[in-house]
């Protein structure tokens, strides 16, 4: 069965806590659970795995990179917070994997919050975007994720 990651970045340990007006009351845990379900459903193993360290999420994007390569990965769903906004590093770690699709993924509309929030330094290189849809986004993300593997790949359904 193949994998997909459902990668978090600095901070989304703390939900359910952290400005819940923003983020919601839902835990990181119960995410990553609603996850883990919604990839049974679509007949894909769901590893999560957060992190508030940048090279520890880099690493797991080249771990996936290699497992993609392999044909033992689907592709990423990631939600790098705050990172989003100021890392280079991570912009070259998902384009040096290329072609393993990663779907960015924001709880909040990033887009009507601060100025700061608006520059993405991921998403010139993602796959797909999925912003503002709440922690459903990652379920919304998942599916979209499964959805382009099958249209890109109808011999293997």
């Amino acid at each position: 069965m193949k994998k997909i990651l459902v990668l978090n970045g600095p901070n989304l340990n703390l939900l359910g806590t952290r400005e819940p007006s923003q983020y919601g009351a839902t835990t990181l845990p119960e995410v990553e659970a609603m996850c883990r379900a919604a990839g049974q459903r679509l007949g894909y193993e769901v590893e999560c795995f957060q992190s508030n360290w940048e090279g520890a999420l880099i690493d797991k994007v080249h771990e996936y990179g290699r497992l993609f390569r392999e044909g033992q990965a689907l592709g990423c769903v990631f939600n790098p917070g705050a990172l989003t906004h100021t890392s280079v590093a991570l912009h070259d770690a998902i384009k040096g994997v290329e072609p393993l699709p990663v779907i960015e993924c924001h709880i909040s509309n990033v887009h009507a919050r601060e100025p700061f929030r608006h520059q993405s330094w991921v998403s010139p290189v993602a796959a797909g975007i999925v912003i503002g849809f709440g922690v459903q986004g990652y379920l919304v993300a998942l599916e979209g994720l499964a959805r382009k593997h099958d249209a890109e790949n109808p011999h293997l359904r």
